[in-house]
């Protein structure tokens, strides 16, 4: 899922993948709207805000928002320098760090409390964009650009122009890549969803802990990952001692 890249990267890889992060940017969404009341998983809406604060000559709520559409940027930015770097070193470390990063925000928010989040907004949205931008970058970089998780516009987009296409594409080659690809869109919007409605529950009961089970699902994934490469491993090795 998270090991895979290039021709070795299989359908199922970008379908796990998808759904996991998907989840996580809809846990991390419904959080950021509930705790602070801002957009945390992208950036598309802080534009329009930025220009309305200076529209109406309210520059500090302006900066803001610039500070909200850098922190993702700086996020997607620092993720790749990490992939780049990494890889040159140790490539199996080279997409662990990433979401380790991610994770340890999301467990480092609920730590500092309740009061020091609603106190300090601002910066706390500006590290869950910046975490956010990491998760989007990884995933796009993973994926050879086929995944995005963290926004939903670009998805609908595309599976409108897709749903389209199925009236006219005939070819059975063209049909079986047109049908994963809408597949693969609808798994994303649905793991969204689904982390938006479960996020709100969390958020009734458990507040800015419900951001600990989004670090956890990130945790249980890398985890995952990591075990079935060292069972493929053992069993290549048995299968060459027998």
């Amino acid at each position: 899922m998270f090991r895979h890249t290039g021709k070795s990267r299989t359908f199922l890889h970008n379908l796990k993948l998808a759904a996991l992060l998907s989840l996580v940017a809809g846990i991390v969404n419904v959080t950021g709207i509930f705790a602070i009341h801002e957009l945390t998983t992208n950036v598309t809406g802080h534009f329009a805000f930025f220009a309305e604060e200076i529209g109406k000559k309210q520059y500090l709520n302006a900066v803001h928002y610039l500070l909200f559409i850098l922190s993702f940027f700086t996020g997607a930015f620092i993720s790749s320098l990490l992939v780049e770097s990494i890889s040159r070193i140790n490539l199996r470390l080279t997409n662990i760090i990433p979401i380790l990063l991610e994770a340890s925000i999301l467990v480092a928010i609920p730590i500092l409390g309740n009061h020091f989040v609603q106190f300090h907004a601002v910066l706390i949205a500006c590290f869950l964009l910046f975490a956010m931008g990491m998760q989007n970058a990884l995933v796009t970089q993973i994926s050879n650009s086929v995944v995005r998780t963290t926004h939903l516009t670009g998805l609908f987009t595309d599976l409108g122009i897709e749903l389209a296409q199925l009236f006219y594409f005939r070819e059975p080659a063209q049909l079986a890549r047109l049908k994963s690809s809408i597949r693969l869109r609808l798994m994303i919007i649905l793991f969204f969803f689904t982390g938006c409605v479960f996020g709100g529950f969390l958020y009734h009961y458990i507040e800015l802990y419900s951001l600990l089970i989004a670090a956890l699902f990130l945790i249980g994934g890398l985890t995952y990952d990591v075990a079935k490469f060292k069972f493929k491993i053992m069993l290549r090795k048995y299968k060459i001692k027998t």
